[in-house]
């Protein structure tokens, strides 16, 4: 796999503003398959950073009812990734 294709969006949440502002932690939903020194590189190549630490998480999809019919959206991955205390956010992240 290539950077495009694990790192699929950022996460611009309440709490990911505030781990970015507070902690230097950018919060992006990465490829179920990627694991953490994929997700690291990935950053690293694309935004030009220094990555101190990539935490995981698995999220499950919730289920949802339409009237009488039941689904379910799609299970997805999350990825906060630290960066270096000199490392700023990019620049796309900081106006959202």
């Amino acid at each position: 796999m290539n950077a495009n294709q694990i790192i699929r969006r950022p996460l611009v949440t309440e709490k990911s503003t505030l781990l970015r502002e507070g902690a230097n932690v950018i919060a992006f939903e990465v490829d179920p398959k990627a694991n953490s020194i994929q997700v690291k590189s990935a950053v690293e190549e694309l935004f030009k950073v220094r990555v101190l630490d990539v935490r995981l998480f698995n999220v499950r999809g919730k289920i949802r009812r339409m009237g009488r019919y039941e689904g379910k959206r799609r299970d997805w991955r999350k990825a906060y990734v630290r960066l270096h205390k000199d490392d700023k956010t990019p620049d796309f992240i900081e106006g959202v």
